[in-house]
């Protein structure tokens, strides 16, 4: 048997998908949900404070806090060769937030970027054989996608 726990936070991020055959190719935004579905063994420790638990909620969220929230949150994600987009944002000023990414900023993309950001912790946060299994992002109510360790 194994257990799992998922844990999710929000941001506010714009993007726009270069070559998009429809209106993604515009500037635009969305309230996306970045969620970590994690595997593990229970802590079966008696008296440690995560006895019971994989990992703590709160530790889950420090890390998609640091992680993926206080990077684009409020920002514009952009494709570094999106060289129309870069000049537009260039143009808001220096406090406008811009997060550059060598990738097209879709759903898809986001995901494994995502997860190859929280992987790392969360394998070295606990002993309990802790395993990211997959990072889901909502960029919709209807629209989600998934990175997933094989």
């Amino acid at each position: 048997m194994v257990t799992s726990i998922r844990r999710w936070v929000e941001t506010d991020t714009g993007h726009r998908v270069p070559n998009h055959k429809s209106k993604c190719r515009h500037l635009h935004g969305h309230r996306y949900r970045w969620e970590a579905e994690i595997e593990g063994e229970v802590v079966t420790e008696s008296g440690v404070s995560d006895e019971g638990m994989l990992m703590d909620f709160g530790d889950i969220s420090a890390i998609l806090t640091s992680e993926i929230h206080d990077v684009v949150d409020h920002s514009f994600i952009v494709f570094s060769e999106d060289k129309e987009a870069i000049q537009a944002l260039e143009k808001m000023g220096p406090d406008h937030r811009t997060v550059i990414v060598d990738f097209i900023p879709t759903a898809e993309n986001l995901a494994r970027w995502a997860f190859e950001r929280v992987e790392p912790l969360i394998r070295s946060s606990y002993q309990n054989k802790l395993r990211l299994v997959a990072i889901h992002v909502r960029e919709t109510p209807k629209s989600w996608a998934s990175w997933r360790c094989e």
